[in-house]
């Protein structure tokens, strides 16, 4: 059974920095991606940024490009989004998302194990 456990949402003010991270475990992968979507009441699923675990690569949304970083830990099967220079249209529920198979980066429907989500909300 495959996990995918979301944990460092909070509260911060618009310029401020907080890190996310996605811990996925249950099985051994031989091929892995882990990404991060975000939902904001009344929109829709957005890409926010994803990373292939087998080299490291990474994809950023448009609209997070310069502000988020996203880093892993390969023995604790780990990502990290640090998330900078927040502001507030960056409040949502952040969610991470894993797949074992090759895919597309960014649909939300190419992931097959998701989180329960982490609130987010930046103030302005």
């Amino acid at each position: 059974q495959v996990q995918v456990v979301e944990s460092g949402g909070g509260l911060v003010q618009a310029g401020g920095s907080l890190i996310l991270s996605c811990v996925v475990s249950g099985r051994t992968f031989s091929t892995l991606y882990i990404a991060w979507f975000r939902q904001a009441p009344g929109k829709e699923r957005e890409f926010v940024a994803a990373m292939s675990w087998t080299d490291g690569r990474t994809m950023y949304g448009d609209s997070v490009l310069g502000r988020f970083t996203a880093s892993r830990n390969n023995a604790q099967s780990t990502m990290w989004l640090q998330m900078s220079r927040l502001k507030p249209e960056d409040t949502a529920v952040y969610s991470c998302a894993a797949r074992a198979r090759i895919g597309g980066w960014t649909p939300s429907q190419e992931y097959d194990y998701w989180g329960r989500g982490t609130q987010v909300t930046v103030s302005s």
